[in-house]
């Protein structure tokens, strides 16, 4: 398959969504930028808890594996970004182009859901965001993971970009799958139904990701809070032990681990089981 499908998109989205916890429901937020999609869980009065998922086909959905054990005790909300697949809308006039769009643009999204104050979680390009976030605006954040971070702390292995590119010249279904069965390594299977809504994102209408240079030194030994960083000790994406030593030299009061045999794609959603914990553990300090 060559062409986007907006309706095989959508089936194989709500597919992946039919994991999550049945108490499950959904809201769309209107902010200045376009409008968001977000899945809630969890008792209504539990902390906030913000997830943002990676770049690509990632989307909300993505959260599956983790969203039942996080719901125990947080209010869970996973959104789908902006301009990214999914079902945010962003704005014909407004859209989001620079790193101050995207912070501005999950100030609204708080504001709008009503939320003072949250835990954030991201992975991949998410964890990009949200670090940036927790950067501009702390005020905002109390507790702050990051899932295998891309351009925080250390740069993409040349080998991961030149696989990549295929990918990102021309998006298809068999491109896409080769490149995520390429970075998880051989024999390692993958969910099939977030498999296939990786696929059916090729093509999708997306607006181009808003990038810019990793954070300065400076921005990042001023963190002062609690963050957790879990890095993929299989990932092909950038150099694991580089990130983490990197990290533990910035961050004033960061946790770095290494989640052994598993990639950096295949987190959150193939994670062994001791992710959960470490998760919960963490924002439940």
């Amino acid at each position: 398959m060559s062409g986007y499908d907006s309706e095989a998109f959508l089936a194989a989205y709500d597919k992946v969504m039919a994991k999550w916890p049945a108490e499950r429901t959904e809201v769309t937020v209107p902010t200045p930028f376009g409008a968001t999609h977000v899945h809630l869980c969890g008792p209504r009065d539990g902390r906030p808890l913000v997830l943002l998922p990676g770049g690509g086909g990632a989307t909300a959905a993505s959260w599956y594996a983790q969203a039942a054990a996080l719901a125990r005790t947080h209010r869970v909300h996973a959104v789908d970004l902006i301009g990214a697949p999914g079902r945010s809308v962003p704005s014909a006039d407004r859209p989001p182009r620079t790193v101050a769009d995207l912070v501005a643009w999950l100030e609204a999204l708080l504001d709008g859901l009503g939320v003072a104050q949250a835990d954030l979680g991201g992975h991949s390009y998410g964890a990009w965001i949200a670090l940036h976030h927790a950067l501009r605006a702390p005020g905002r954040v109390r507790r702050l993971f990051l899932l295998d971070p891309t351009q925080c702390f250390a740069g993409y292995k040349a080998a991961y970009l030149l696989h990549a590119l295929p990918m990102l010249l021309r998006p298809t279904s068999r491109r896409v799958r080769a490149f995520l069965e390429w970075e998880t390594g051989a024999g390692k299977e993958l969910d099939p139904d977030w498999l296939r809504l990786q696929e059916a994102a090729a093509g999708f209408p997306a607006l181009k990701p808003v990038t810019g240079p990793r954070p300065a030194p400076g921005e990042l030994r001023t963190l002062d809070m609690p963050v957790l960083l879990l890095l993929a000790g299989n990932s092909r994406t950038h150099d694991t032990y580089k990130v983490a030593a990197r990290a533990g030299e910035l961050l004033p009061r960061v946790e770095v681990d290494v989640v052994a045999d598993v990639s950096h794609h295949a987190l959150p959603q193939t994670a062994p089981p001791e992710l959960a914990r470490r998760l919960t553990g963490f924002l439940g300090s």
